[in-house]
């Protein structure tokens, strides 16, 4: 693979996407860094790994980029006890809080790094913890040290004050301190809190079969569940070399398609509620209860969990539930079109809406905006369309952007993406091709590795599996997941700055990010 005239020895994963895997020393690390930001390159994922086995392998950090032909995978092994690699926050700011988990769970650390607060060790963790190390429990008896306050960055000047809020929050909501610093209504700075949802997913993937770890997978995030159990299945079937039947293939993409609507139709809601505009809320509750009581009609769950598995699917659409789904996308494509009249129309909520928590082009691209939130903001980056893997190459997806990047943007370019799911639904199924929904997997009896990516309703999912094929049945040896919430939580501690602590609820929403694919 060459990178701006910059050459590398990579291997070709055998996945549906195109994804290249190198193994690199320090320097190798930087100049990579260094050339994928200047060619307008992105930092997808970064996680480190304990490869040790008896008195080989050892440490290694790794990064996924997005370049011009592809998913870049690199792997730098750390030598011996100085666990340290070069830092990548002066080439992509969205490293730093993906670098401090690193050392949280494996005890790697960034060379020069200016910020090594823990992050997801909360302090009731034993000093000497690292769950991700290979010899698994505490190093010595030590019981788990004094929870001590997190150190928040201070503001100081005349007027400033701070306002805590969380991590427990009035509603049915995940957990997450955010720390306003504001002087009168308006806000200065906003810092965040996670982890609260830390959970050792990544730890448990070690100890299942690789067969039932997509199950896993689709918990990780359960908004996500098919985009997430598709990138699961996708590594173990890239390491596997198997290609899946057609049938199965389009059925896949139906079940994220659905999954991309049931979470617009909520969150458009959820939006105008927001924004004191409760019809809309009814409205849009109403049409995503009748869409998610379709969904279990027809596949048994109405998140469609566990249906995608490796191999294939767990469900088939015959003719007269092909005809059910694709009347009711008729039907909710209506009467969107209807609640989006409204909602352009109404001055309250455009008044609320427009100009509120804007992340400019520039500030997305600098900062690593992806996915919806980064298409509102002129970053015109989704999977489906620039590298369509089947079904989507045969399915023409239309690109939704906006470049104002605020909230009346992030609204916009949802009405864009669900009208375009309900059209894509209807052809999906309407094409559907016969042939099996399920292939056999043989995975291999050595060590490999696998790599799934794919676009879900929040942005790109990435899966990096690795594999252990001489091990025994569980041979899961390391599996990193991958939530776009990543890099789009930083971004929102700057759409927040400027606008008035009354709009944060609003300006949050209309990222709506996922604490739980984060904290892992």
């Amino acid at each position: 693979m060459r990178i701006s005239g910059f050459s590398l020895d990579c291997e070709r994963l055998p996945a549906p996407l195109p994804i290249w895997r190198a193994t690199v020393r320090a320097e190798t690390w930087l100049v990579v860094a260094r050339t994928v930001a200047e060619t307008g390159g992105r930092l997808l994922a970064l996680w480190a790994s304990d490869r040790t086995q008896g008195a080989s392998g050892g440490l290694a950090i790794s990064a996924a980029y997005v370049v011009r032909d592809g998913l870049l995978w690199l792997d730098l092994p750390l030598a011996g006890r100085a666990a340290t690699y070069p830092d990548l926050m002066p080439f992509f700011p969205c490293a730093g809080r993906m670098q401090r988990a690193a050392a949280d769970l494996v005890g790697v650390a960034a060379e020069g790094a200016s910020d090594r607060r823990p992050w997801l060790n909360h302090g009731a963790w034993p000093d000497d913890y690292l769950p991700l190390r290979r010899d698994g429990a505490p190093r010595s008896a030590a019981a788990p040290r004094e929870v001590t306050d997190y150190p928040f960055v201070r503001v100081d000047g005349d007027g400033v004050h701070e306002i805590p809020v969380g991590p427990v929050h009035a509603g049915i909501i995940e957990p997450g301190h955010f720390r306003f610093s504001v002087v009168g209504e308006k806000v200065q700075r906003l810092e965040q809190r996670l982890g609260y949802t830390h959970k050792g997913i990544e730890k448990r993937f070690t100890e299942l079969p690789p067969f039932q770890a997509h199950r896993l997978a689709g918990r990780i995030s359960g908004d996500s569940t098919v985009a997430y159990a598709w990138a699961y299945c996708m590594a173990l079937e890239s390491l596997a070399g198997c290609r899946i039947g057609e049938r199965a293939t389009w059925l896949r993409a139906l079940l994220l398609e659905r999954e991309r609507v049931a979470n617009h139709l909520g969150d458009l809601g959820a939006l105008g509620n927001d924004a004191a505009f409760a019809f809309g809320l009814a409205q849009f509750s109403t049409l995503r209860e009748d869409w998610l009581r379709l969904s279990h009609h027809a596949f048994g769950h109405r998140l469609m969990m566990d249906l995608v598995v490796p191999g294939g699917v767990a469900t088939d659409v015959d003719q007269a539930m092909a005809a059910r789904l694709s009347g009711q996308c008729e039907l909710i494509e209506r009467q969107v079109q209807e609640l989006q009249q409204v909602y352009d129309e109404h001055p309250g909520l455009q008044d609320r809406f427009l100009t509120t928590g804007r992340v400019s082009p520039d500030l997305a691209a600098r900062l690593g905006l992806t996915g919806l939130a980064g298409r509102a903001s002129g970053q015109a980056a989704d999977l489906r369309c620039d590298r369509p893997w089947a079904p989507y190459d045969q399915l023409d997806v239309r690109l939704a952007t906006r470049g104002d990047g605020d909230v009346a943007a992030r609204v916009s370019v949802r009405f864009d993406e669900l009208r375009e799911s309900l059209r894509l639904i209807r052809v999906l199924l309407s094409r559907l091709p016969d042939g099996r929904t399920r292939s056999e997997l043989r995975l291999p009896t050595k060590v490999a590795l696998g790599a799934g990516w794919v676009e879900g309703w929040r942005g790109e999912i990435f899966v990096a599996l690795e594999w252990d094929g001489e091990q025994g049945a569980n041979c899961i040896r390391r599996c990193h997941c991958h939530d776009p919430s990543w890099q789009n939580w930083p971004v929102l501690e700057h759409a927040i700055m400027g606008n008035i602590v009354p709009d944060f609820p609003l300006i949050n929403k209309s990222f709506n990010l996922s604490y739980s694919g984060h904290d892992l």
